[in-house]
């Protein structure tokens, strides 16, 4: 079994239907997201400092889609 088949995803609990999100698993030197529906596809890989960086420009609001 690879590392990431052995890597605890979770599914926020925000999620409106049962496989519309995506799963996250933190370790100590990756994070991996992978699509819900498609569990056995693609995986990305981030350091612990880029996925830091992306969840601080969530929750500022930096990739919030705005209406032209």
């Amino acid at each position: 079994m690879s590392e990431v088949e052995e890597a605890g995803f979770t599914k926020s609990s925000y999620s409106l239907e049962p496989h519309i999100c995506v799963e996250v698993a933190l370790e100590s030197t990756n994070i991996w997201v992978r699509d819900s529906k498609h569990r056995s596809g693609p995986v990305l890989s981030f350091a612990p400092e880029e996925w830091s960086a992306f969840v601080k420009g969530v929750k500022n609001g930096e990739f919030d889609l705005t209406t032209p």
